[in-house]
């Protein structure tokens, strides 16, 4: 189907051997250029692929002065070609410079010459021309799009929680504060509270959003605002919503992997599908393995993140770190009935990297008045989150899962910052 406002018959991937000879109008950004005595030859790329163009003095003096990375559209025949870069070729009748890029271009977006990451940040948009950049979106996008999937198919619904929230719910710091029309109130960390109280009519609900953490952390695994993928599940404990995650994670690497081959060669990894079950090991078998390294933890202890890459050293892949001390728990998870000292919790590690907390939750409203009661937290300031558990609250259970973190295991570079389109971090407030 011809576009009748850009005119563009064909996107580039479409363009095969089979068509010699057929006239295609195609639209896209002048990748390369190249004079050959009377020949011109054009790199042409657009979001699909990208082709040669050939050019003849005639056609190429109405526009003698194009540069690289130019917008044209380009009339023309599909010729077989010499090139072996090509299965084929175009030779153009016409072509037309819809906008013309200025230069020098702050970066470099085919990659020849390599550019600092604040460089690209800097100039994102154009970023986006580099294939390897390109590749790790559209990785992104498959990822996000499995995610849904998997979630539909268990029977969940999508929900949306408010990121403007009107008081600190969570009994957690690093908020960011702002003013409300008068009011204070503060950008949400989580949906916790909000997609707890969900599972009351919907029983099992996932999101998917921005989340907002005024940490002033400075590494390649922190952000400001992050992606949260966040499910809540009635009648499940926090061994049945591990099951969930585990088979998230498996079908998101198996989709990747059998749909994003091409973005997997020009990023230079290739996408291994992990082994199930997930390895399980209790916070006491971590507190014994780094006894062995001569590390002394007390039960109770948290465990840093030095101590973390200890432990990842034994368990290189994705394991479950599970029946954490409750007292370094939120308020909101469930203790051990038989081990009240110890949660129904667990982290999903992938070697010291934490991707996923969660556990399964208090549904007596009465356990969690007391929890925050010994956490500090005044229970008044819960009291609308508190009255839906006198409404017939549901057991259940639930996670959440940082998007960004598990898209650098996938894509395998260490830097989140790579991975979302404009990273905020303490320094990073533009573009």
């Amino acid at each position: 189907m011809i576009s009748m406002k850009f005119n563009r018959s064909h996107y580039i991937e479409n363009i095969n051997k089979g068509m010699i000879g057929q006239e295609v109008i195609l639209g896209g950004w002048v990748e390369d250029l190249r004079k050959m005595g009377k020949m011109t030859f054009i790199t042409l790329r657009d979001a699909t692929g990208i082709t040669q163009i050939i050019l003849t003095d005639d056609v190429m003096k109405s526009i003698d002065d194009i540069t690289r990375q130019s917008v044209v559209r380009v009339t023309g025949k599909i010729q077989d070609t010499k090139a072996r870069d090509f299965e084929c070729e175009i030779k153009a009748s016409e072509i037309n410079v819809l906008a013309r890029a200025v230069h020098p271009l702050p970066i470099d977006p085919i990659g020849r010459l390599e550019s600092h990451i604040d460089n690209r940040l800097n100039s994102r948009a154009l970023d986006m021309r580099n294939q390897k950049t390109a590749s790790i979106f559209k990785i992104r996008h498959h990822v996000l799009a499995s995610l849904r999937q998997t979630f539909l198919e268990k029977k969940f619904i999508e929900i949306t929680t408010p990121k403007i929230i009107g008081s600190a719910s969570e009994g957690g710091a690093n908020l960011f504060a702002l003013d409300y029309f008068g009011k204070q109130a503060y950008l949400a960390q989580s949906p916790q509270l909000y997609k707890e109280q969900m599972t009351i009519g919907l029983e099992r609900v996932f999101e998917i959003a921005s989340f907002y953490r005024a940490e002033k952390s400075h590494t390649g695994r922190h952000l400001s605002e992050f992606t949260s993928v966040d499910m809540e599940a009635a009648f499940m404990d926090y061994s049945d919503v591990m099951d969930v995650l585990e088979d998230l994670v498996l079908n998101t690497f198996k989709h990747v992997s059998e749909n994003c081959k091409d973005e997997q060669e020009i990023i230079g990894n290739q996408i291994t599908i992990p082994d199930r079950p997930f390895e399980k090991i209790t916070y006491s078998d971590a507190l014994d393995e780094l006894n062995k390294k001569d590390v002394k933890l007390e039960f109770g202890d948290d465990l840093l993140d030095s101590h973390l890459r200890i432990i990842g050293e034994n368990h290189t892949g994705f394991y479950f770190l599970t029946d954490w001390p409750i007292k370094l728990k939120p308020f909101y998870i469930m203790e051990n009935q038989d081990k009240p000292e110890i949660s129904e919790s667990f982290d999903l590690q992938f070697g010291y990297l934490e991707l996923s907390s969660g556990g399964t939750r208090l549904h007596n409203p009465e356990k969690i008045k007391n929890r925050l009661a010994e956490q500090g937290l005044d229970p008044a300031k819960f009291s609308e989150h508190l009255q839906a558990f006198d409404w017939g609250m549901p057991p259940h259970a639930g996670w959440g899962l940082g998007l960004e973190r598990l898209l650098t295991i996938i894509i395998g570079i260490d830097n989140v910052r790579e991975v979302i389109l404009y990273p905020r971090d303490p320094e990073r407030l533009k573009p």
